[in-house]
C-alpha cells in the first residue's frame, strides 16, 4: 500500500515521518531524492546502550562537524511526533521518559516536538537551518528520532536516525533522508543534493561508530 500524504503545520514540507516508510527508496516525496545507508557498529547491550546515548545527545550531528544551537524543547503538553507502519498507516509511537535529560554541558537531548538551529557546511555546501524532532522513540532494542526542516534551509525534507539491536546481538545504525531543493543552486545542479547527503551520512557514521565497518 502506498502511504498517505500527512501535513504538519510545524514544518515546510508534507510527506511528515515519510523517512519511516518501508517504500521510501521505490516512492519518495515528490520532487525529492531519498537516500539510506545502513552500518554494522557492533554488537551487544553496552554497544547499543552507547550509541543510543550519544544519539540522543545530537552526538551525530554535533561529533559530524556541524553545530546545534538554540535548543527549544517543546512548549505545553508532550509532543507525541508522527510514526508508522510497514503499510504506511500512522501509529502513536513510543514516548521518551518524561523527565528532560541533558548532557554533560547542559544541552537538552532529543525530544519529540524540540526545534533546533544547525549551522555549518559539507563539502563547501551550507548546511545552516532550522529543524524539528517529528517524532523520538526509545525502546528496549530500538532508538532514534527524525528531523524536520522548519526554516531557512537550502533544502526541504526530512532525515531519520535509527539505532537498532537485533536478536542476533548486532547492533545496526541506520539513517535515511529526503531532500527536495529549495536553494537556487540546488535547483539547478540537483546533483549537489546527493554529495551533501552522501557526506552528511559519513559524517553522522565517524560520529556514532569511529571504527565503522562498510556499509551494507
Amino acid at each position: 500500500m502506498r502511504r498517505g500524504t500527512f501535513r504538519d503545520e510545524t514544518v515546510d514540507y508534507a510527506a511528515v515521518g515519510a523517512t519511516q516508510a518501508a517504500d521510501l527508496m521505490q516512492y519518495p516525496p515528490e520532487r525529492s531524492r531519498p537516500a539510506q545507508e545502513r552500518w554494522r557498529i557492533g554488537s551487544g547491550e553496552d554497544r547499543f546502550r552507547t550509541a543510543s546515548d550519544a544519539l540522543l545527545a545530537w552526538r551525530a550531528q554535533r561529533d559530524g562537524g556541524l553545530t546545534v544551537s538554540d535548543v527549544r524543547p517543546a512548549a505545553g503538553p508532550m509532543y507525541s511526533g508522527v510514526s508508522f507502519d510497514g503499510e504506511g498507516h500512522p501509529i502513536a509511537p513510543s514516548k521518551l521518559e518524561a523527565d528532560q535529560r541533558f548532557d554533560a554541558d547542559g544541552m537538552p537531548w532529543v525530544a519529540s516536538g524540540t526545534t533546533i538551529r544547525l549551522h555549518g557546511r559539507v563539502k563547501g555546501l551550507k548546511a545552516d537551518g532550522e529543524l524539528r524532532v517529528i517524532f523520538a522513540i526509545e525502546e528496549p532494542r530500538r532508538v532514534g528520532f527524525a528531523l524536520g526542516t522548519v526554516d531557512d534551509c537550502v533544502v526541504s525534507g526530512e532525515e531519520s536516525f535509527m539505532v537498532d539491536w537485533y536478536e542476533n546481538d548486532e547492533v545496526w545504525f541506520t539513517v535515511r533522508a529526503f531532500d527536495a531543493p529549495r536553494a537556487f543552486l540546488y535547483r539547478m545542479l540537483p546533483a549537489l543534493i546527493t554529495r551533501r547527503r552522501k557526506a552528511l551520512f559519513q559524517r553522522y557514521l565517524r560520529a556514532i561508530s569511529p571504527l565503522y565497518t562498510t556499509p551494507a
